[in-house]
């Protein structure tokens, strides 16, 4: 069930439709909207926000303060997916941006971004420089994968194409996300980006990363997984179960050739192993029992639909194996992250 409010005086044609998925994001939402209606140049935007029945005001917050922005309030927590894609059914411009309630926008990103995807012969994923809100250090210009596909940071901000452009600010074409299915509801959240950005490679659609202009994020702030002050990586026990899970799926969907069952084999040694070191290092029985169980579980569970996603999406395929993997690297992510990093806390 869903409360649609109305934005008071809505523009009448919207180049871009913002798009913001809230949930207790009230501390929030004056950075993020403010960032939006701060914006440089003429480019005509729409505002929607889907709250995803918060308990902390924020619905109240919208009304009161952001009339003009449109609002759709759930009922019952539905999670990012299906709140993104309620907001994309509901928009209006010809270009969505997907833009996190922890994240705010330079002032000259839409701009930017309009720029970019008018002048390009044919639709690309967009996203721009991410930058550490605390720090103001640089984060990523999009990502790369490693074989595993985990996300590797691309820090050279003059590399445009990217394997990812990260769910917090990412820039596409109204008909192209409806031609993608927007992101798979089953999923939750987590790797629904890189599910969008793989499937849409796929077909010989560019993800690229727009080296001028840029956005902050409080990373984890919406959804915890994150570095804390003293650089340990900290995350949930829900988060590394969904993200498990859902990696795991678009490996299976998304890795062309017969490539996919030798790395979803290598895949699963590894999970094992890395379940196993976790639970005598940590001895936490929650460790496999929150995390490791769930996922491979989801993902018996969901073997047909996975495989029959896998089949119609490989048919569908337009680019070459060698050209997917390009934007591969082969070390794994999560190795050099427990090198540099030790292991992850969970709580």
């Amino acid at each position: 069930m869903i409360e649609h409010h109305v934005a008071r005086n809505p523009i009448e044609n919207p180049v871009c439709s913002i798009c913001v998925a809230n949930y207790n994001g009230v501390g929030l939402l004056d950075d993020c909207i403010g960032s939006v209606f701060g914006q440089q140049g003429s480019v005509a935007f729409e505002i929607i926000v889907h709250d995803d029945a918060s308990t902390d005001g924020s619905v109240q917050l919208l009304r009161e303060k952001y009339p003009q922005v449109e609002v759709l309030a759930s009922r019952e927590n539905v999670g990012f997916c299906i709140s993104n894609n309620r907001m994309a059914a509901q928009a209006r411009g010809e270009y969505l941006l997907l833009l996190n309630n922890d994240a705010a926008l330079y002032p000259d990103a839409l701009t930017t971004l309009l720029a970019i995807a008018r002048a390009a012969p044919s639709d690309q994923i967009l996203t721009l420089p991410q930058y550490d809100w605390e720090t103001g250090e640089l984060v990523d210009c999009g990502s790369l994968l490693d074989p595993f596909y985990n996300a590797v940071p691309n820090l050279d901000k003059q590399r445009g194409d990217v394997a990812m452009a990260i769910g917090a600010c990412l820039w596409i074409s109204r008909a192209l996300w409806n031609d993608l299915g927007g992101f798979p509801e089953w999923m939750e959240s987590i790797a629904e980006d890189l599910h969008l950005c793989c499937a849409a490679r796929l077909l010989g659609i560019e993800v690229r990363a727009v080296g001028n202009s840029g956005f902050r994020h409080r990373q984890g702030a919406s959804f915890s997984g994150l570095r804390s002050p003293s650089n340990a990586l900290v995350s949930t026990y829900r988060r590394r179960h969904l993200s498990e899970r859902n990696k795991t799926a678009v490996m299976i969907v998304c890795t062309p050739t017969p490539l996919m069952w030798v790395l979803l084999i290598i895949h699963l040694v590894a999970l094992a192993t890395e379940a196993l070191v976790l639970l005598l290092v940590r001895r936490d029985a929650a460790i496999w029992l929150k995390i490791y169980w769930p996922a491979l579980k989801g993902l018996w569970h969901q073997r047909q639909h996975l495989l029959g996603n896998r089949g119609a999406t490989q048919r569908q395929r337009r680019i070459s194996a060698w050209s997917y993997f390009r934007e591969f690297r082969p070390l794994p992510h999560k190795l050099m992250l427990l090198l540099r990093h030790g292991l992850p806390r969970l709580r």
